[in-house]
């Protein structure tokens, strides 16, 4: 049983979810860090706008960790590492139809072409291909898994962009309550 463990096509995969994993579970650390001192500086208002563009972003950090660690995980039949991912898949969507209702509703922010491409037109495509990829696990196990390995690389960098995007929000913002600027230069 441990050799057929060993022959699995995800045993190919294991660095690469070590490295994503990781990756992700580090830039979830630093987008809390991110919030926090923005609320610190007084640049965070009301949590509509950060319901609707900074939560999904832990989401799609914590979705690329989700699928690495069940990736990694000693499964003894794709078929079962499929239906986990699957159901990721269909969460993901689910929730980032959600969070597209949640951004046309806020006013605390109006997104503009960029905003809805990367933070809710590029996760609409990400989610149910990971959900289409995770049905076709068993049957085409190496191409699925390369879809599966693209799609969480896809959402790391979707994450990485809203991250950054948000970083770059809160440096350009006024503080709340005062005329006084925070832009940075650089």
């Amino acid at each position: 049983m441990l050799q057929e463990v060993a022959l699995s096509p995800l045993a190919a995969w294991e660095s690469f979810y070590v490295i994503v994993g990781s990756s992700a579970a580090a830039l979830t650390g630093l987008q809390f860090v991110v919030i926090v001192l923005g609320a610190e500086m007084n640049v965070i208002g009301g949590g509509t706008a950060l319901r609707a563009f900074g939560t999904p972003t832990i989401v799609h950090f914590g979705a690329v960790l989700l699928v690495s660690a069940i990736l990694s995980a000693p499964w003894h039949s794709l078929t079962n590492a499929g239906l986990v991912l699957a159901a990721c898949g269909l969460c993901g969507t689910l929730y980032t139809i959600n969070i597209v209702r949640h951004a046309r509703r806020q006013q605390d922010y109006k997104p503009v072409l960029e905003d809805w491409l990367w933070h809710f037109t590029f996760p609409l495509l990400a989610y149910p291909t990971l959900l289409l990829a995770a049905l076709l696990l068993r049957s085409h196990p190496v191409g699925a898994l390369f879809w599966v390995g693209a799609i969480t690389v896809f959402l790391l960098f979707i994450g990485i962009h809203n991250a950054w995007d948000a970083v770059t929000w809160m440096a350009q913002r006024p503080r709340l309550g005062t005329n006084e600027s925070t832009t940075t230069t650089g």
